[in-house]
């Protein structure tokens, strides 16, 4: 059979060489940082998502689109402001000591991938074994995200418009008592504690309940008075694509919009005080064929971003969680904004939404790459060369035009049954809107690459090889900002006879960041695959449309290191000499602090991956995948391994070492019978891992040794219920974290000393970072152009601790309580509640992390659900403009299915609640 030819693409920087998980539906070819290779003769592993899939969710970037898809990647959803939520990412879950996080690249170049929308996106590669990174130098070991965007297409021409209207809103806002209640928990609470005389007296009481007195006795929903129930976004794109004979082009042009949540922001004149975003993106990628010999290509992304908020620094949802109902009124009666000693004025959501004016901040950035691919064949044929550059410039401004206010409440004393103000507490001051402007933060990338490749095709033989050199110059503001990173590189692709072939990367990488001496290391990588079903004797199994088994294995280096200049002793001042140890005469001094880090290498990722790619009844398509890890030489301090008598703060060492391992399973599955096509798909993903060394300090107890566990183990004391009274305080062990009472938290000694103490932790649970098992299934009908899609996604093996203030942890330091707590804590006459008795103190002994705060945070949700029509040709040639048009309705996260309940698992704490979305939407092609 022939073979496939594989085409020289170079278009940037460092190189990959992909494997490919087959979808259905998806690209046949892979590129990767500047090779395009068939996905039939890849020796790797890499999962391929369309752009297509990723404009289902109507997301303002690439990042928020990509829930549930790419097959190894774990893509985790966070809060934040519409302008700030950006997900966390993982590809085969935790593998190190240090920095987990993987390489993100545009177009092969590392870059910020928030700043690219889902609409310029052809694919995103997911690549993951050693045959994926090999040469991506000291960056490669946590996995690749790269993003291929949109190029034109020869001796064509389309026009596409899109416009999306989203409506948003917090499924899961947190609940917390009224007033009156509030006014009873703490009561209750300090009864609890042993105070005997109540902080609210009977009339107290009725006032809360009755609200006959709101400027002395308020009862505010603090949410509902600063927060309305919805908000909009808006996205447009529109996008210009074709070319000629010798010219390509694609050219999109991205605006989003969105108004957040706040309420009532407009009653200020000449401004606003909402949550606002706004941003454009303006897209332009050109191929030229400059000469029959010499091609040229052409990247530029340009942002604008413009966000606001009201105040300077102003964090509502934390408010919130903080203010009882009865801290004080918005307002007092004579108009002043609420506020008192105990609950300052600037803790008023309401007066900070209003009244604290605003700060705007502005975003800009442009992206430039340039490739110059010159064909050699005059000279031998098949020899090529290439040069690329490129340029990133990103900076952050920010316009402080916040004010403050006065605040103030009433003095109350009750006179004949009934309130009484006798004066009036006044704080704060009013200050002018800021006018006050500066540069906060910037970022310049400079990259450049020269290249020699040379192939060679035969009826046999097929060979590919390249040779590479990258320099990359990074700088961000700050101190020991800026690296230097070089990595010359090679690449030799071997195929027989279109079914057996042999890929062998190296890399030789330096890094500025490496101590003198230690700043280069070679990483050599060796992969294989074989085309089974192209031999002889699976010519019989029809049923065999593709089968291939790959493996690869590598040495890959990281220059991850513990500090900066982490080789030198540090010394730090602030001692003084002492003449006697009466009188300190203050001459000050510099003392050693840290020793220095002394015969230092590089973390290492030793990495083997062995996979089958598939297709089967020419529609089932899957990939398996397992893959083992280990990472050593990683740097860790060194407390556990010296003895405190060396008298300084212990050197780093490269002594760390983490196993992981795990297997992915991906089916996608399509089907046409008669005028119904459908799919069916799902991704399975497995990571484990363990702490092999970490030089631990020796421990008392075997289980307080988190040596031999997974990495971030949550470990904590075992609840094994709650005191009933006096007796069954005394029959127990003591429990040393401070006085208990009956209600409060009652532990296993686990360490059989006959106390409880810090020594009684123990592994419990799962980690509070990453799933170890990430999956998502997707189905999917049309008929005649009226279509349905979803995806499900879902995590396992995964915990929360559930130490949220106010939710889970009320009344401390006069915070208010959830009506969830209220609801379940407990009480002489339940004694099986779910949550500790309530209590004003700083109570360590229920507040320790222990199994009862512990939650599955599994979860399964519905990420996005689409039905669509797409009009009739025959209807569309009548207008004589419009090729293609479709309308559709979506929704995001519409369902979740978890243990926790009361507020979204994957963001529980005192952050903005996660939304939910309904969109309305329609695409115009020309």
């Amino acid at each position: 059979m022939k073979n496939k030819k594989i085409l020289v693409m170079t278009l940037f920087a460092s190189l990959s060489i992909c494997g490919y998980a087959q979808e259905a539906g998806k690209s046949k070819t892979v590129n990767i940082a500047g090779i395009e290779q068939d996905v039939w003769e890849s020796t790797a592993s890499i999962s391929i998502v369309s752009g297509e899939d990723l404009t289902k969710r109507s997301a303002k970037n690439v990042t928020n689109s990509l829930f549930g898809y790419g097959l190894g990647l774990t893509t985790l959803q966070n809060s934040g402001s519409y302008s700030s939520q950006e997900p966390t990412f993982y590809i085969r879950g935790l593998q190190t000591l240090s920095s987990n996080t993987p390489l993100m690249l545009v177009d092969g170049i590392e870059r910020d991938i928030s700043l690219v929308t889902s609409e310029e996106v052809e694919s995103v590669q997911i690549l993951k074994d050693a045959a994926a990174v090999a040469l991506y130098g000291y960056k490669g070991a946590n996995g690749v995200i790269n993003i291929i965007t949109k190029r034109g297409k020869y001796n064509s021409r389309e026009i596409k418009f899109s416009y999306d209207h989203v409506i948003n809103w917090e499924a899961r806002r947190p609940e917390f008592v009224d007033g009156y209640t509030y006014a009873l928990a703490v009561n209750e609470a300090l009864a609890n504690d042993g105070v005997r005389k109540p902080r609210y007296h009977e009339l107290e009481l009725e006032a809360f309940k009755s609200g006959e007195y709101p400027y002395y006795y308020p009862n505010v929903n603090w949410v509902d008075e600063v927060f309305k129930s919805t908000a909009a976004t808006n996205l447009y794109n529109i996008s210009f694509r074709g070319g000629g004979a010798k010219f390509r082009y694609y050219t999109l042009l991205n605006l989003v919009t969105d108004k957040g949540f706040v309420a009532n922001t407009n009653v200020n004149d000449g401004y606003s005080t909402q949550n606002k975003y706004s941003k454009a993106n303006l897209r332009t990628n050109l191929d030229m064929d400059l000469t029959s010999t010499t091609k040229m290509t052409l990247n530029l992304l340009g942002t604008l971003a413009e966000s606001s908020k009201p105040g300077d620094s102003a964090d509502l949802w934390s408010m919130i969680y903080s203010l009882p109902a009865t801290a004080f009124p918005v307002k007092t009666e004579n108009g002043l904004w609420g506020g008192n000693a105990t609950w300052n004025g600037t803790l008023n959501p309401v007066a900070q939404s209003q009244d604290a004016a605003y700060t705007k901040g502005h975003n800009r950035s442009l992206y430039a790459d340039m490739t110059l691919k010159q064909n050699l064949s005059s000279i031998l044929p098949g020899l090529g060369a290439s040069l690329q550059l490129a340029y990133d410039n990103w900076a952050s401004y920010v316009e402080n035009h916040s004010k403050t206010y006065r605040y103030g409440s009433d003095n109350i004393v009750w006179k004949s049954g009934a309130p009484v103000s006798v004066s009036q507490y006044v704080a704060g001051t009013e200050s002018p809107m800021g006018d006050g402007s500066e540069l906060s933060a910037w970022k310049r990338n400079f990259n450049a690459s020269v290249g020699l490749d040379y192939q060679y095709v035969s009826d046999i033989h097929s060979v590919y090889t390249q040779l590479k050199w990258n320099h990359e110059y990074r700088n961000i503001n700050g101190i020991d900002n800026t690296w230097f990173r070089e990595n010359f590189t090679s690449y030799t692709h071997y195929g027989y006879k279109g079914r057996y072939f042999a890929d062998l990367s190296m890399a030789i990488s330096s890094s500025n960041k490496l101590a003198p001496g230690h700043k280069w290391a070679f990483s050599p990588t060796f992969s294989l695959a074989w085309i089974i079903s192209k031999e002889k004797f699976m010519e019989n199994l029809s049923f065999v449309n593709f089968l291939k088994l790959r493996a690869s294995a590598s040495i890959i280096n990281i220059d991850n290191i513990p500090e900066e200049a982490y080789w030198q002793e540090i010394y730090v001042g602030g001692s003084t000499y002492r003449f006697d140890s009466s009188y300190d005469y203050g001459f000050g001094s510099w003392k050693l602090s840290k020793l220095a880090a002394l015969n230092s290498t590089h973390e290492k990722a030793y990495k083997y991956n062995a996979g089958i790619d598939a297709t089967l009844f020419g529609g089932l398509d899957f990939t398996l995948d397992g893959y083992y890890q280990r990472r050593s030489d990683i740097w860790v301090g060194t407390d556990g391994k010296y003895s405190d008598v060396i008298g300084f703060d212990t050197p780093y060492e490269n002594g760390g070492i983490v196993d992981s391992w795990g297997v992915e399973f991906g089916a996608n599955y399509l089907k046409r019978i008669g005028e119904i096509t459908f799919n069916i798909g799902a991704n399975f993903s497995l990571a484990k891992n363990k702490v092999v060394e970490q030089y631990e300090e020796p421990r008392l107890y075997d289980n307080l040794v988190t040596t031999g566990l997974p990495l971030k183990q949550t470990m904590g004391l075992e609840a094994i219920g709650f005191f009933k009274d006096q007796e069954d305080i005394d029959s127990s062990p003591v429990q040393t974290f401070n006085t208990v009472k009956p209600g409060d938290i009652k532990y296993r000694d686990v360490n059989g000393d006959k106390k409880i103490d810090a020594n009684d932790k123990m592994a419990i649970g799962y980690n509070t970072t990453a799933p170890e098992i990430y999956y998502s299934f997707n189905l999917g009908a049309e008929w005649k152009g009226l279509g349905f899609s979803a995806m499900f996604q879902g995590t396992g093996h995964y915990s929360a601790v559930l130490n949220t203030q106010s939710l889970y942890w009320p009344l401390i330091n006069d915070v208010t309580i959830s009506q969830h707590y209220y609801d379940n804590r407990w009480t002489p006459e339940n004694l099986d509640a779910k949550y500790p008795r309530l209590t004003t103190q700083s109570n360590n002994n229920n507040f320790q992390t222990n199994t009862l705060w512990l939650a599955d945070r599994s979860f399964l949700k519905l990420r996005n659900v689409e039905i669509y029509y797409n009009f009739p040709e025959r209807w569309l040639k009548r207008t004589k403009i419009m090729n293609n048009a479709r309308v559709y309705v979506r929704g995001n996260d519409l369902l979740c299915f978890d243990h926790i309940k009361i507020a979204d698992p994957e963001s529980y704490g005192v952050k903005n609640p996660l939304t939910r979305s309904v969109v309305a939407g329609l695409t115009i092609g020309f």
